[in-house]
């Protein structure tokens, strides 16, 4: 073996080991790189924090305090649209290649057993009674035509709140024909193909303080808002609530502003409360949706049609636009079948129907 002697060559292990030590201190500095660098989990602690607010935002929205500017309500409202931001969470999470993407399947899971169950068709052929209502729209262009379609839609009970003392005559000359029957009182009214019996105003606090009871029943008459009156049908008398609440309204001093309807509601459910037929239906212009708690006098004894019997969300107002469903059918005694949304008339509101069973 020849032996090559350092001085000969000139070299040393230095070399070496000076190229070990720069290895060694680059392999440290990817090291410190890949350590600093945000994992999969580190990456949108923001996205997953907001997928967080908005999960527990549905799921306690019951808790939400209505102390500031209805906010509570407000919520309620339009509680189904939250869900739109789930879609966004999801994209913002899988651009960041965020495994925090999981959290969305929060708000996700409680978005569906809030609204999963509206998604599908749950309507059964057949019904012994259809009743239908519509907010006609005191500025309402075409009365004659609204009429007519509404005629057109062959229920057997039809409910019309926003009646103007302009357009009254003109819905009972054009719904004569296929409604023989029918009661208006104030602004609200019912025509019918069966019968109608006992009709009375309901007394819904559309006036409050101390000045109310010194007004005349026939000017109160006149801005009547609710009536009950009965059905007579062949499985036996059908009470039937017509009403139209108090408006809500958004602004920025007062927020969502709903003083008057919310005590309409109280009344209404204090009516219905009081009355001794099983079998009930109400129709009307609620302007609200059954998840405010607003309404609990009335969820707590009469249920939605819609909800138990309806297609998808059934959203009513506004007609060009509908993002929230503030006309109802409710009913408490007899069997939800079915329930629709009527095509657009000349009104801001869609009309709604639905068909019900003994």
């Amino acid at each position: 073996m020849t032996r090559v002697d350092k001085a000969e060559t000139g070299r040393d292990d230095a070399s070496s080991r000076d190229t070990g030590a720069g290895t060694c201190r680059a392999r440290i500095r990817r090291a410190v790189r890949a350590a600093s660098r945000p994992g999969p989990w580190k990456r949108g602690r923001v996205l997953a924090a907001l997928a967080l607010l908005l999960g527990l935002l549905m799921l306690l929205h019951a808790r939400i305090p209505n102390r500031i500017g209805n906010l509570g309500s407000l919520v309620e409202t339009f509680l189904p649209w939250f869900g739109l931001f789930i879609p966004v969470l999801l994209v913002g999470a899988l651009w960041r290649r965020s495994a925090s993407a999981v959290a969305a399947l929060l708000p996700a899971l409680v978005w569906l057993n809030l609204f999963g169950g509206l998604l599908g068709d749950k309507s059964h052929p057949g019904s012994d009674l259809t009743v239908a209502e519509h907010n006609v729209g005191a500025g309402n262009p075409d009365p004659a035509g609204t009429a007519r379609e509404l005629a057109a839609s062959g229920t057997d009970v039809l409910a019309l709140v926003e009646l103007t003392e302009q357009a009254r005559g003109t819905y009972e000359k054009e719904l004569a024909t296929a409604y023989p029957y029918h009661t208006v009182r104030g602004t609200v009214g019912l025509w019918s193909k069966l019968p109608l019996s006992d009709t009375q105003p309901v007394d819904i606090k559309m006036d409050a303080g101390p000045l109310a009871a010194t007004k005349p029943a026939d000017v109160k008459n006149a801005y009547t808002r609710a009536l009950r009156t009965t059905v007579t049908t062949d499985q036996g008398p059908l009470a039937v609530y017509v009403a139209h609440l108090g408006s809500a309204r958004v602004n920025p001093r007062a927020g969502f502003w709903t003083a008057h309807r919310d005590r309409n509601a109280q009344a209404l459910g204090e009516a219905i409360a009081a009355e001794q037929n099983e079998r009930v239906v109400l129709l009307g212009d609620l302007n609200g949706t059954m998840d405010d708690r607003a309404f609990a006098d009335i969820t707590s004894q009469l249920r939605s049609v819609h909800d138990a019997a309806g297609d998808c969300f059934g959203f009513t107002w506004p007609a060009e636009f509908p993002m929230v469903r503030i006309d109802q059918i409710m009913v408490r005694g007899v069997e939800p079948e079915s329930s629709w949304v009527l095509p657009a008339t000349g009104s801001d509101h869609l009309p709604v129907a639905a068909g019900i069973s003994w």
